[in-house]
């Protein structure tokens, strides 16, 4: 009955499907949970089911698709940094995952600017690593979601700034951050693992 869609994978049996058949977390099921239920602690656990090694010690086994963490990501309104910090390393690690899905549902939730920055900063580590297959992609991807780029003003999952650390942002952010019209000091240098 799966096999002809009449019945449901569940997200048990598709991660032991994806473990079984050794199969890349980008094959397991793009299913988006409920928005607001996610937070920084869930989100750590989900990027370090996926292989983040800072958040190596959260593992439980149980992975998600990385497009699917990363639009939950991305949909937060506050998030630790430490948890914004990872999803660059998330789109080298998976720039094969879907980004039609992803730039969809990003677009969806007015999310593609911060989309769009993350994948800016996952690029520019690519380009430093070496990691020519991710850097062509992301290039790929920043250049379609820079056509959809919206002229609002947002944060990078940080909507709890106060106003004098927004003022502070708007005089101090990167270019990069000020094209995605995002209040964020991030930047690709001070990436964990950009060395």
């Amino acid at each position: 009955m799966m096999e002809t869609g009449r019945r449901r994978v569940t997200d048990q049996l598709g991660s032991k499907m994806v473990h079984f058949y050794r199969l890349p977390a980008t094959a397991l099921p793009l299913e988006p949970g409920e928005l607001n239920t996610w937070n920084s602690a869930s989100l750590a656990k989900a990027v370090a089911n996926l292989g983040y090694p800072g958040f190596r010690h959260l593992r439980d086994g149980r992975s998600l698709n990385p497009a699917v963490v990363l639009l939950e990501a991305i949909s937060c309104s506050d998030l630790e940094v430490r948890v914004v910090e990872s999803l660059p390393w998330l789109v080298i690690e998976y720039h094969d995952l879907d980004w039609e899905w992803l730039t969809r549902e990003a677009k969806l939730r007015d999310a593609q600017n911060r989309l769009g920055f993350v994948v800016t900063l996952g690029r520019q580590v690519a380009e430093k690593s070496s990691a020519a297959a991710a850097r062509v992609k992301l290039r790929e991807v920043e250049e379609s979601l820079d056509r959809a780029r919206l002229a609002r003003e947002d944060t990078l999952c940080q909507q709890s700034l106060s106003e004098a650390e927004r003022r502070w942002l708007r005089k101090e952010r990167s270019a990069d951050a000020l094209h995605w019209n995002l209040l964020t000091d991030l930047n690709a240098e001070v990436l964990p693992y950009a060395a």
